[in-house]
């Protein structure tokens, strides 16, 4: 997935390990999702700590569970990993509240015809109304809690391979989807996900964000489960908000875009993880991908399919080997 169209080496800035900066620093007078909640919901039931616990006494937990198992990450939920949609997510809120009063972070990836150009997560929905009925369930559960959604990584950057008849369907789910989102869950920041760096000119993806519904949300997501480093992303960021002639804010998946990169999008060999978190409402940097999940078939881990936690790719992206 995120496969880039025109890819570059880059110089990284992200230093593997660094310390994590607290959410706690937006303004206490806006009502965000950062200043009703205590930080990062580090989920114990994510790959990463499912696999320490599971593997005491492999040589690689330790340094797995202290770089990545223990950091606040999203939660992907898809059409098959979750058969009840709104049961799950409202799990998941609940847990994150009980917690102490944690941020959820959530991805939805279950449009039709998914990952189209990278085809290593393709599937999806079925049809258009099971995408309709599901999307709207997902906005309902989180209903009054506060929450970070991540709309449909890839949606906007696969258009290279399709139809015009799928992006219009595509488009018109994607509008579907942030008007669930404004309507049914008030205090969640969504965010349109907008490709990378490598995937496109900024102005191109500022109007299909504009016509996918983006002025409803709280704004666009940039490098989901990518590599390319924080300063590159952001000026993307910023030409997109431009582009977009609004004050949209924006996400940055710092996941895996720490040293090292080599241009390639599918388990490359070098980078590291990135820094883990930000207090700054309008450009926030998160953690989306999950380190150590494939992207797929490829690259480092061939035999891995794309979600499946590797703790040979975790190892590698903890010390760059």
């Amino acid at each position: 997935m995120r496969k880039s169209i025109t890819v570059s080496l880059v110089a990284a800035v992200a230093a593997a390990c660094v310390a994590a900066v607290p959410l706690l620093s937006a303004d206490a007078a806006t009502a965000s999702p950062l200043a009703q909640t205590t930080g990062g919901f580090a989920d114990p039931k994510l790959p990463a700590m499912k696999w320490v616990t599971a593997h005491p006494t492999d040589g690689r937990a330790a340094t797995i569970r202290a770089n990545i198992a223990t950091r606040p990450m999203a939660h992907w939920f898809t059409g098959t990993s979750d058969p009840d949609i709104g049961a799950a997510v409202a799990k998941y809120t609940g847990t994150a509240k009980s917690a102490g009063n944690k941020l959820p972070v959530l991805v939805a990836y279950n449009l039709p015809g998914r990952d189209a150009c990278g085809a290593e997560s393709a599937g999806g929905a079925a049809t258009v109304a099971a995408y309709q009925s599901w999307i709207s369930t997902f906005a309902a559960a989180i209903g009054s809690s506060p929450a970070i959604v991540v709309i449909e990584p890839d949606s906007l950057g696969d258009f290279a391979c399709m139809t015009a008849a799928q992006i219009a369907t595509r488009t018109t789910l994607l509008n579907f989807a942030t008007r669930m989102f404004a309507e049914k869950a008030p205090n969640t920041w969504a965010y349109l996900d907008a490709g990378n760096a490598n995937w496109g000119a900024p102005a191109t993806m500022a109007a299909r964000l504009k016509a996918s519904g983006v002025t409803r949300v709280r704004g666009f997501s940039v490098n989901v489960s990518n590599f390319v480093n924080t300063t590159r992303s952001k000026d993307y960021a910023t030409k997109i908000r431009a582009a977009l002639g609004t004050s949209a804010g924006y996400l940055v998946d710092t996941s895996r875009n720490g040293d090292g990169y080599n241009g390639e999008w599918c388990n490359p060999a070098g980078p590291r993880i990135g820094t883990r978190s930000t207090a700054n409402p309008d450009a926030l940097e998160l953690w989306i991908k999950n380190p150590g999940n494939s992207d797929g078939t490829c690259g480092t881990a061939p035999a891995t399919p794309a979600g499946t936690f590797d703790p040979n790719l975790a190892q590698r992206l903890i010390t760059g080997a």
